[in-house]
């Protein structure tokens, strides 16, 4: 027998037992609701891809291919009717509450018919997630409760996240890599607020958003030290939208330039600022790493469900099709190396589903969801009614202590291994899922030959729709060097990341 020092040694080898299974700590300490929750959430998506999503996938794709500037309101605000768009946003902020990592299942369930209308609904919560992890609870309770108000009035209000520049993508991701890149995006302190000038380009949903999360620079010959966070809402004087791109695939979401010419932000819109953030632990480089880890840790799992998703749709075009077409006179189904294959695409969906949920795990426990997965504050939040909590939450929220504290508990209290551990997964999950997608994509298209290049067979449009997802949200290349950084190179003193 070992002692408790001698265990907790050897499981703190690498690779460590925190950072290989999430899952088995966070199970016991997750609420039992939550499983139920999350089978309602899958309900609540087939309902959805029933009457709204597969009636539609193949009309929008078309409408897109005939007018590239086409702008989905109909899809959007039938999403909003639903109350899609508020379904994972904190009962604390006048959500509906539903637990985070369900919403990784749901965009797998809508992505496995489309990722254009999964993304529609799921870059929304992008948006959301980058609100949040500011930890500014003013500003959160205010845009939040704009969207809820959205829902209400039939008409929506959606959250982005405008980070990615002309000459800046996968740099603004990565504080090591930021002063490397060609950034652009200026914010001017003056009397009152910031002036914003520069340009956000490939930013979903952004013609169809009401709230624009913008990531500026103060000082642009060393962004790294000058990043702060603001709100832009559409219609301010000084902002504007410019093209739309054109794209190969999910053509339904909207990739939109975002325009800052001496576009004045007020104080009261400024998420988080180096001002703010210089009495915390951290440095303010590695404090606004630390923010975008929280959003990305949180978000790449969504992009992997969407993979899931995708991976799942060519695997169910490929499986009906080899269900109804003879191959020398013998259903393709029956064929045995047909029956491999769609093996080997049926593992596929299910290791890409495995890492998402894997990742949802380590943020239950370590990073953005955990103080909502608390028991205590989940069922909390469960039993005390709607309005009671839209009567007394705001008071304290727009409160400045409330600020600090939700700062200290999330940022100064997270360990440098705890972020560690929720970044590695969610880009380990970026990355897996997201190339096991596209794998089961050419699968399809292999197994359906001709077949697989009509329109109506879903197959290539699976295939343009999943290429999009190992480029956005980090290229996989850059979640492949993360991972190293977070799981690896800690043990190794010589080895730098992102030293090129």
């Amino acid at each position: 027998m070992l002692s408790r020092s001698e265990i907790k040694s050897f499981i703190e080898r690498t690779p460590s037992f925190k950072n290989t299974m999430p899952s088995l700590q966070a199970i016991p300490k997750s609420p039992r609701w939550m499983i139920r929750e999350t089978q309602e959430v899958i309900a609540i998506a087939r309902k959805f891809n029933e009457e709204v999503v597969k009636p539609y996938v193949l009309t929008l794709d078309r409408k897109m291919h005939e007018d590239p500037d086409y702008l989905p309101w109909d899809f959007v605000k039938k999403a909003n009717e639903w109350g899609l768009y508020t379904m994972w946003i904190p009962k604390l902020f006048g959500g509906r509450g539903y637990n985070m990592a369900s919403m990784s299942v749901f965009v797998e369930e809508i992505g496995s018919v489309c990722l254009s209308m999964a993304n529609l609904i799921g870059v929304h919560y992008l948006g959301v997630a980058t609100l949040v992890a500011s930890w500014n609870t003013r500003l959160i309770d205010r845009i939040c409760r704009d969207v809820v108000k959205g829902e209400k009035t039939g008409e929506p209000c959606l959250i982005t996240l405008a980070i990615t520049e002309p000459g800046a993508g996968t740099d603004v991701e990565e504080m090591d890599l930021a002063d490397k890149g060609n950034i652009t995006c200026k914010a001017e302190k003056v009397p009152g607020g910031y002036k914003l000038n520069g340009t956000k380009i490939f930013i979903s949903n952004g013609h169809v958003s009401v709230w624009h999360m913008t990531i500026a620079y103060e000082n642009l010959d060393k962004p790294s030290d000058a990043t702060i966070m603001v709100a832009v809402k559409t219609g301010m004087d000084g902002f504007s939208f410019g093209r739309m791109e054109h794209k190969m695939g999910q053509k339904g979401c909207p990739a939109s330039e975002l325009i800052f010419k001496d576009c004045f932000v007020p104080d009261d819109l400024v998420a988080v600022d180096t001002r703010q953030i210089d009495k915390l632990n951290r440095s303010k480089k590695d404090t606004m790493q630390q923010i975008i880890d929280y959003v990305v840790a949180a978000t790449r799992a969504g992009v992997a469900g969407f993979a899931t998703g995708a991976a799942r749709g060519a695997f169910d075009a490929a499986i009906q099709f080899a269900a109804g077409t003879k191959v020398n006179g013998k259903l393709l189904i029956n064929h045995e190396w047909a029956q491999c294959m769609l093996a080997e695409m049926y593992k596929n969906v299910s290791l890409a589903r495995i890492s998402y949920v894997e990742t949802n795990y380590a943020n239950n426990l370590f990073g953005m969801y955990k103080l909502l997965q608390l028991k205590p504050v989940y069922y909390f939040l469960k039993i005390v009614p709607h309005f009671l909590l839209d009567k007394i939450a705001p008071g304290f929220l727009n409160k400045p202590f409330m600020t600090w504290v939700f700062r200290k508990l999330q940022l100064d209290f997270q360990t440098d291994e705890d972020f560690h551990c929720t970044s590695g997964w969610g880009s380990l999950a970026k990355f897996s899922a997201t190339d096991l997608g596209i794998k089961n994509c050419h699968m399809a298209l292999e197994m359906m030959g001709q077949a697989g290049l009509r329109h109506d067979r879903y197959a290539e449009k699976f295939f343009r729709d999943a290429k999009l997802l190992q480029i956005y949200e980090g290229t996989n290349q850059l979640n492949r060097l993360n991972v190293f950084k977070c799981f690896m190179a800690n043990d190794y003193p010589q080895a730098v990341v992102f030293e090129e």
